[in-house]
């Protein structure tokens, strides 16, 4: 593919321009500590985080609703850690720990440097499955926001990654085609196949190489700044 008929680029936000599981932890250590619960914050995420990727996956199934991942999961994560806590704290909990959870600015090795050799080149968009009003202020604090045209997440269509409707619409917002569109992100369903299967291209980040994916067909990168070379 050469790289002058590309025109757009479309990232996912969390894991793959902001880290998220270090912003989580900094969030959950100021929760817990503001609240004076009794459990230590590795203790605690060995507990939380699969409980927490569950209810994402039932998210991306339509078998849960926005409310039941918010605060099904810290339900779930305090019941497991036999610590009894209120239906109203857990309510108080989630709240806090989007607001915590925004503000976080940590981001991936590379993504800034990465973003300030593609902009210019290409017209730039966030993709993102996250909830809409907390990945806007994710942008917003760590940096972000400039780098992008469009910030598009999959609340705005009804619908999750890997969804084609999701991607469509991202195409159409942004006044695109697929095949001059790539899409870049952690999750190889959600991102990579997703977008191959609307006609775009991709490349999948995956810095722990978990994935055995034939790079020769789909690239794959250990570090953003590799796809620097693909662009």
């Amino acid at each position: 593919m050469l790289k002058s008929k590309i025109t757009d680029i479309f990232f996912d936000l969390d894991h793959t321009l902001w880290d998220f599981e270090a912003n989580s932890k900094l969030a959950f250590e100021k929760l817990l500590k503001k609240h004076q619960i009794p459990v230590h914050i590795d203790d605690y995420l060995k507990v939380y985080e699969p409980i927490n990727r569950q209810y994402w996956e039932a998210y991306a199934k339509q078998q849960k609703n926005k409310a039941e991942v918010k605060y099904g999961r810290l339900t779930d994560t305090f019941k497991a850690l036999n610590i009894e806590v209120s239906q109203p704290l857990i309510e108080k909990l989630a709240n806090e720990y989007l607001d915590f959870l925004k503000k976080e600015r940590i981001l991936m090795d590379g993504a800034l440097e990465l973003l300030g050799y593609l902009k210019g080149r290409y017209r730039l968009h966030i993709l993102t499955n996250g909830f809409t009003e907390v990945q806007s202020d994710k942008m917003q604090h760590s940096g972000l926001e400039s780098y992008f045209e469009l910030m598009i997440t999959s609340e705005e269509t009804g619908k999750l990654k890997p969804h084609p409707d999701v991607f469509n619409y991202a195409l159409h917002k942004a006044e695109t085609f697929a095949h001059k569109s790539y899409m870049i992100g952690d999750n190889f369903q959600s991102d990579v196949l997703g977008a191959r299967n609307v006609g775009m291209h991709a490349i999948h980040f995956d810095p722990d190489n978990t994935s055995d994916v034939d790079f020769k067909i789909i690239p794959k990168v250990k570090h953003l700044l590799e796809i620097k070379e693909i662009l």
